[in-house]
């Protein structure tokens, strides 16, 4: 059997930004071959079909998205500290004008009328993201207090995404943030 002779994660980061920008819908296959340069028997043969290429992308995306959570969270003085930091940086790249809100996110919006296998996927990737939040805030808080304010900063996050890019926008979400979630030790204001 001969070897691949591609970068399989180059692949894979390739098509999660044709997905990202385009949706699972909104991306041919025609687009995935011009994107990753390979031949259709190729893609078939190492991923199957779209639809698993998808989900492999959203699998790398969110891999991605836990790591980078983790390492704000673990470098922070405290978990609240971690958490303001987190989400001041996500206030200031959703006010940035290259803003595209999050893969999971948009993948959730797209496929939530058919309800399928990419959506259940999506939606048990943000369920990842949430328990990771979960077991931070636990270190500091009983379950059930960390359980509703894991979900409350989904809720957020949320927001954020969805709300996506508006000129001047970051000291606005930065307020609202602060009024909204006034249990986390945000520092003071400049």
């Amino acid at each position: 059997m001969a070897k691949a002779q591609y970068d399989r994660e180059e692949v894979i980061d390739k098509s999660l930004e044709l997905f990202w920008r385009n949706g699972f819908s909104g991306s041919s296959m025609q687009q995935v071959v011009e994107t990753t340069g390979l031949k259709p028997g190729s893609i078939y043969y190492s991923f199957g079909n779209k639809e698993a290429l998808f989900k492999e992308a959203l699998d790398h995306y969110a891999r991605a998205s836990l790591a980078r959570i983790r390492t704000t969270l673990d470098s922070a003085p405290s978990v609240g500290e971690g958490l303001c930091l987190f989400l001041e940086r996500m206030a200031g790249e959703a006010a940035k004008q290259e803003f595209r809100s999050c893969f999971l996110v948009k993948t959730q919006l797209e496929l939530a009328a058919d309800g399928g296998e990419l959506h259940a996927f999506a939606a048990a990737k943000l369920r990842e993201v949430e328990a990771l939040f979960q077991s931070y805030l636990e270190r500091e808080y009983d379950r059930e207090t960390s359980r509703n304010r894991a979900a409350g900063i989904m809720l957020h996050i949320f927001g954020m995404r969805v709300y996506g890019y508006q000129p001047n926008s970051v000291d606005r979400m930065l307020r609202v943030l602060r009024e909204s979630l006034p249990w986390l030790p945000w520092p003071d204001e400049p």
